[in-house]
């Protein structure tokens, strides 16, 4: 009696959990803790410190009890002590304000409504020289994650602050810093596995341009992949998944143009364009012809 080889377990290639975790770390790496091993883990995510109450911290908890019984280890949610929980509060007060981009339309209105006011001007203006331009409206500098910060409660059950994102350094003599930490190479691996998982697909596989499609779906991803809000969502992959799909169809728009274009340019000359376009044209003189009757049906 031979036995056959037991078939392995069938296993996701990627799931949300996964994918929580990378992103949780990269975006550490843009961080200053006070004790990197016990405040990076947050237990609850919340809009302002005034949010932190007697209901909040103990969702904080329930969460905290969770996460830790995924691990391994049970704990009592009641057990779990105030002085312990993290909570992550969404705010921009350390991200320094730059002033905001003008357009084009803009800046020639400005320039015309400038024009305008010099001929209604009867005396010359001695300071015009001197004054400054306006200041523009200011707005925060972009980051690539929605900025937050850490904190934990003391004995009295007073906040105070234990992480920051997008800082360099210390609390006291750190700056503020959106260059200095990278993603982590697992995250990385896991946009290369989604670009190739998702070119393989039956309605885009077919394609000549199949890799273009994945190198602007990897810079796409490059770009926005730590922009996820885990305050909003828990799915990280259908956030990435139509991010992909928006790039795929970005190149494929482009690609049918610059198509277009060619075999407009092919007829003018005289010449056979692109089977694409034959084929289609035989399908709408079929269709304005009406069916077609076979000599069998006679």
């Amino acid at each position: 009696m031979t036995l056959l080889p037991k078939a392995a377990p069938r296993v996701n290639y990627l799931n949300n959990r996964d994918i929580l975790k990378e992103i949780h770390l990269s975006k550490n790496n843009y961080c200053w803790f006070q004790d990197r091993a016990m405040d990076h883990q947050f237990d609850i995510i919340l809009p302002s410190i005034d949010k932190i109450n007697q209901r909040t911290i103990a969702e904080a908890r329930r969460n905290r009890a969770d996460r830790l019984k995924r691990e391994g280890i049970i704990v009592d949610p009641k057990k779990i002590p105030n002085t312990e929980i993290v909570f992550r509060i969404t705010c921009w007060d350390h991200i320094p304000k730059a002033p905001k981009k003008i357009t084009k339309a803009e800046a020639k209105k400005r320039k015309l409504e400038e024009i305008l006011d010099l001929d209604d001007v009867v005396e010359e203006d001695l300071l015009a020289d001197i004054v400054d331009i306006p200041v523009l409206d200011m707005n925060h500098v972009r980051v690539n994650f929605p900025p937050f910060e850490h904190y934990r409660l003391d004995e009295d059950k007073k906040p105070f602050i234990v992480g920051r994102s997008h800082w360099k350094g210390d609390l006291a003599t750190g700056e503020f810093s959106k260059d200095h930490g990278d993603m982590t190479k697992k995250l990385a691996l896991m946009f290369m596995k989604l670009c190739e998982r998702y070119a393989t697909r039956s309605n885009w596989r077919g394609y000549t341009y199949n890799e273009e499609m994945r190198g602007q779906a990897l810079l796409q991803l490059s770009q926005i992949g730590l922009q996820f809000d885990e305050s909003k969502s828990q799915n990280p992959f259908a956030y990435y998944t139509a991010a992909i799909t928006n790039s795929f169809t970005r190149i494929l728009n482009i690609e049918k143009k610059n198509q277009n274009i060619r075999d407009d340019i092919l007829e003018m000359n005289g010449l056979n364009p692109s089977w694409t376009r034959q084929n289609s044209g035989k399908h709408s003189m079929a269709a304005m012809s009406g069916p077609v009757v076979s000599s069998l049906d006679e």
